[in-house]
């Protein structure tokens, strides 16, 4: 169920202090960037993935998309990753 790792990533990610990509590396090992200051999260064994976007500067975070992952490789096909924007 994606809920249970969803709910975790989301307890480990609201009491982080990160202030680069490298710092949150260090929590999430997985994480990887994808451009234009949006970040993808292996969820669940790499079954779900979860984009975010990060502003270090002020510890912000803002979640724009989650689905299956082979849903982000069409939209990554598509519009690209780093294109997603918050609905």
């Amino acid at each position: 169920m994606a809920v249970v790792s969803l709910n975790s990533w989301f307890e480990l990610s609201k009491n982080a202090d990160w202030s680069s990509f490298a710092t949150m590396k260090q929590t999430f090992n997985s994480v990887d960037s994808v451009g234009n200051d949006r970040f993808c999260f292996n969820l669940k064994g790499n079954e779900f993935r979860l984009i975010v976007l990060i502003i270090f500067k002020t510890r912000t975070i803002f979640v724009l998309w989650f689905e299956t992952h082979s849903e982000y490789d069409k939209i990554n096909k598509h519009i690209g990753a780093k294109n997603i924007q918050y609905k």
